[in-house]
């Protein structure tokens, strides 16, 4: 049962939350698909440059830090403003955003812009789950809408994928855009990937309209009884162990997404046996363009290494776009089996189903199997993606469980957003800056040893941390009068954090 809702508003609330998601991922994702040939146009050096493999994960922290940071405020905002009114705001700055990026001629522009599409993104993640959690009061229906419409999330990876590698195949043939340069950089296909960026903003605003504010928090709003949220109080003795464990999941799930599975795409593709077997043939021309310097054969030789190095970077596009389809399938499946798992399962033993694996799959697979043969290599990334995604579904699903009605926007927004996006992203730059350069190798080998060392690491604290995992005390979050023993047992509260 789901709060009053025709047959036909529960359908358009399934269908945005459905949709909003889609996109959330779609935004994310974009830069792993596009970074490498961003970065190194509007840098002027080759792909393989070392400042390239610096950039590509600061900007994996920045933009996530700066998430993080306006993300913890937007999760305030959620419990002053509403859920669907900030849901709207946010879904709006991450539409524009990569439009504007679309047009950047200097590094500065795609940072700033990407940050604000960060931003919109770890807003309306929260805000549309606690949308939805209250929406349906229902345990078993609750939990089978968030959990599928959270599955829809990885088809947004999926979909960026099929995008991306649609425009590479066909961006010398489409509109030049007015930023000035060559005909590479106005006709650049990440430049067109992130213009479809438009496309979620102007489905979902359409539907906004026709759908409810959460009718719990619009009654407590109205009555006056809702009380306001305070950081302070999500270290209160009833709820700081909540805080903590699930602050600490999330710090794990990102650590693992951004300091390895983010990066292979990026950088650790280009470890594949035949991507590097074009290195030596590239690096010998080289040689002999410099030893040509003055002579008739140097233009011919300019030439040809021009063209040899524009095919090693479309075929390190290409299997970096591959791979990323093969990381979001593995993703999807996650999400799908965590969604028929929901009902089934104590919340305890669900979690350590995606654990422990990944204890042990990571550093096999970035250790090991990086340099096997392709399809080696993108079966294990299939898995790390199921089992790193599925976490994701799991604690969105959690976390409105266990926060009051007061606090689920600033709770759930404290654990994903500090906890994942201010510290758990930065195993991007810990990565690229400070573990990789321990190791010898070229630079995919090192990034891939680093991501090695991070996945196992942060699979083990969080399974670890995972039994002191809290269980929600009350069956629904749309409760709303929890029992008199409460902490929280004035009448505007919809649910006691757990203590246990």
């Amino acid at each position: 049962m789901s709060s009053g809702m025709s047959p036909f508003v529960r359908t358009l609330v399934l269908l945005v939350a459905a949709i909003g998601f889609l996109f959330d991922t779609y935004e994310l994702l974009m830069f792993p698909v596009i970074g490498r040939e961003a970065v190194s146009q509007l840098l002027g050096v080759p792909p393989a440059d070392e400042a390239v493999r610096l950039w590509a994960g600061r900007m994996l922290w920045i933009a996530a830090l700066c998430g993080g940071v306006f993300g913890l405020l937007g999760g305030w905002l959620i419990d002053r403003l509403g859920r669907k009114t900030v849901m709207a705001g946010s879904i709006l700055l991450y539409s524009v955003s990569p439009v504007l990026a679309a047009f950047s001629t200097e590094l500065w522009q795609l940072i700033l812009f990407r940050c604000t599409t960060f931003i919109g993104v770890c807003v309306e993640m929260v805000a549309a789950v606690t949308w939805l959690a209250e929406l349906f009061t229902d345990r078993r229906t609750r939990e089978m809408a968030i959990g599928w419409t959270l599955a829809t999330a990885s088809l947004g990876g999926i979909l960026v994928t099929e995008v991306y590698n649609l425009i590479v195949s066909s961006a010398a043939n489409m509109p030049a855009l007015p930023v000035g340069g060559t005909p590479e950089t106005q006709h650049a296909a990440w430049r067109y990937t992130l213009l479809t960026g438009l496309i979620p903003g102007a489905a979902i605003l359409f539907l906004l309209p026709f759908v409810p504010e959460s009718r719990v928090w619009a009654e407590k709003k109205r009555d006056g009884t809702l009380r306001r949220p305070r950081f302070a109080e999500l270290f209160s003795p009833e709820l700081r162990r909540t805080t903590l464990v699930t602050t600490i999941l999330s710090a794990c799930g990102y650590a693992a997404a951004f300091g390895a599975l983010q990066l292979t795409p990026l950088q650790i593709i280009a470890a594949q046996p035949d991507l590097v077997a074009r290195e030596p043939e590239i690096s010998e021309l080289a040689k002999k363009v410099k030893a040509a310097e003055g002579t008739p054969e140097e233009k011919a030789l300019q030439a040809e290494l021009a063209k040899k190095r524009r095919d090693a970077a479309q075929a390190t596009r290409e299997k970096g776009g591959n791979i990323q389809r093969w990381q979001e399938i593995g993703g999807l499946t996650g999400r799908i089996i965590l969604a028929v798992l929901l009902t089934m399962l104590p919340s305890r033993l669900l979690l350590r189903l995606f654990l422990i694996p990944g204890v042990v799959l990571f550093p096999l697979t970035y250790a090991n199997l990086v340099t096997a043969p392709y399809v080696v290599f993108a079966t294990a990334i299939f898995f790390c993606g199921l089992l790193t995604v599925a976490q994701f579904s799991f604690l969105s699903e959690f976390l409105p469980k266990v926060f009051p009605l007061h606090l689920r926007g600033t709770g759930g927004s404290f654990a994903t957003n500090v906890g994942g996006r201010m510290f758990g992203t930065m195993a991007a730059t810990v990565n690229t800056e400070l573990l990789s350069p321990m190791f010898s190798g070229p630079n995919p080998m090192k990034v891939a040893m680093a991501a090695a060392v991070i996945g196992g690491s942060v699979y083990l604290i969080a399974l670890v941390v995972s039994f002191w995992l809290p269980k929600p005390t009350m069956e629904s979050p749309a409760a709303e009068t929890p029992p008199p023993s409460s902490p929280f047992s004035t009448a505007d509260e919809g649910m006691r954090a757990p203590v246990r």
